[in-house]
Parts: C-alpha cells; structure tokens; sequence
C-alpha cells in the first residue's frame, strides 16, 4: 500500500494492497476500502464507512464522519456505504447515518451508488440514499433522509430538504430550493423550485430514442401543463400514454410521493 508516513491508519482499518493514501489524512477503525482507490492529502475518513473500488477523494473530503444530528446518541457509530468509480473533490462531506439505539437503527445507512461525481463543498447528509451516475455541484446539498435517483444532476448551491425525493435524470438547476420531490426525467429549478419541462439533453445523453422522449413531453404535458388535478393526471396518463417504462416508473413515483411533487 502506498501511504504517507504522515497519514494515520488505524490498525483496524482493512484497505486493498494498492489503495493511496496522501499525506496528513485520517482513516478510522471501521473504514474499508477496496482496490484502486486513492484518498487524497487532508481527508478524513471515519465511522463504520465502506468504500468500493477505483474511488477518488481529494483534498480535505470527509466522508462517514458523525451526522449533524442531534438526536444521535453519543459513542455509537454510523454507517456509510459507498460503491465504484465515484469523484469526491475538495472538501465534500458524506455524513454517516444516525444512531439512537445500537439494537433499533442498524438498519440505517448513508449510502452512494456508482460513478457520482460530487464537486467542491457538496453535502450528502446522514441518511440519504444516492445512486449512481449522481453529479451535483459545487455547494450543493442533500438534507437527511433524501432519496436521490440514478442519473440525478443538482446545479451548484441548489439545496434539498429533508426527505426530498430526487426522481431518475431529474435536473435541479442552480440556486434551487427543493421542498417537494423533484419528478423524474424533468428540469426543476428556482425558489420556489418549478418543473420547467422535461430534461431533454440528460434523456439524449442516456439513449432515450425520440418515441420516448415524445412519450416524455406528454406526461409533462399532461402533469404540468392541463388544468388536471394530480389524481386526474395520473389517471390521464394511464389511460392516454402506451405502457412503457418510462410511463411506468413515472407513475409509481408520483403515486408514492410523500412530500407532493414539484409542479
């Protein structure tokens, strides 16, 4: 392993052969990591923290490090799960999860998929379950408890409140105050936040053909743009559009919103 005379690793740490660590970083007791990945000068890596292969984590990243959370009780340690292939520039933080009973909450996780891409000063908070291809930029932040889908882009100093639920290739422009889910496959922007059409460029990137992009702009059509109650939407689209699975999962995600959706 290359590690910096400087770094502290503690002896219960289990890292792959051929991780780096640069100088004047920190890795915890319950942290392993696997192959391929490198953890850059400055970082502080703790709590019951697993990370996968070929991840990078530059200057000043702390990652599992104790929720902000009051109600976590003193002495127990979080967990923080984190997969492949994923960019965490200069001081980003990734929060372990909270625990107030050893017993009750060893369920509870902060989790990250695969190949994110988290800029400068992001936040993922304690509890908040991401997945993979997730870029957000500079400054932005996840309150606990959000779900954030794959393929999910948050502009830079864009904010989500606790228990958002970010929905798959959803686009949060810059500066946006999110307090409701941010609906699936669209642009959501402003404060107060506004869905402003489907994510047109993010869809072409992932392979959407054009009959599912067509598919696409009338389920916002329907949903954002007719005088149709949320109830009468959904039963609208069901009835209008071919089942498909973007149709599907748009549906389901509506249909489970706890917060209401972004409109």
């Amino acid at each position: 392993m290359k590690i910096h005379p400087t770094a502290i690793v503690d002896q219960g740490a289990e890292l792959a052969e051929d991780v780096e660590v640069q100088p004047f970083t920190i890795i915890g007791p319950h942290v392993r990591i696997g192959s391929g990945t490198v953890v850059g000068p400055h970082c502080v890596i703790t709590g019951r923290t697993t990370i996968g292969e070929n991840n990078w984590f530059f200057s000043g990243a702390q990652i599992g490090i104790l929720s902000q959370d009051l109600k976590h009780k003193a002495g127990l340690v979080g967990r923080c799960v984190i997969g492949n292939g994923n960019q965490f520039r200069e001081h980003v933080t990734v929060s372990a999860s909270t625990m107030t009973c050893q017993e009750e909450d060893e369920h509870r996780v902060t989790s990250i998929g695969d190949n994110g891409l988290f800029m400068a000063y992001s936040h993922v908070a304690h509890d908040c379950h991401v997945g993979s291809g997730v870029w957000m930029a500079n400054c932005a932040a996840l309150s606990g408890h959000v779900d954030v889908h794959d393929y999910a882009i948050f502009g830079g100093l864009s904010g989500a409140h606790q228990e958002c639920v970010i929905g798959k290739l959803a686009f949060v422009g810059g500066m946006t105050r999110l307090v409701k889910d941010a609906p699936p496959y669209m642009i959501v922007e402003g404060n107060p936040a506004r869905c402003h059409g489907p994510n047109m460029v993010g869809l072409q990137r992932h392979g959407f053909d054009q009959e599912a992009r067509a598919r696409i702009k009338s389920i916002y059509r329907i949903m954002f743009r007719s005088d149709l109650n949320t109830t009468q939407a959904l039963e609208a689209i069901e009835a209008e559009i071919e089942d498909c699975i973007e149709r599907n999962y748009f549906l389901e995600f509506v249909r489970k919103s706890k917060r209401g959706i972004t409109k």
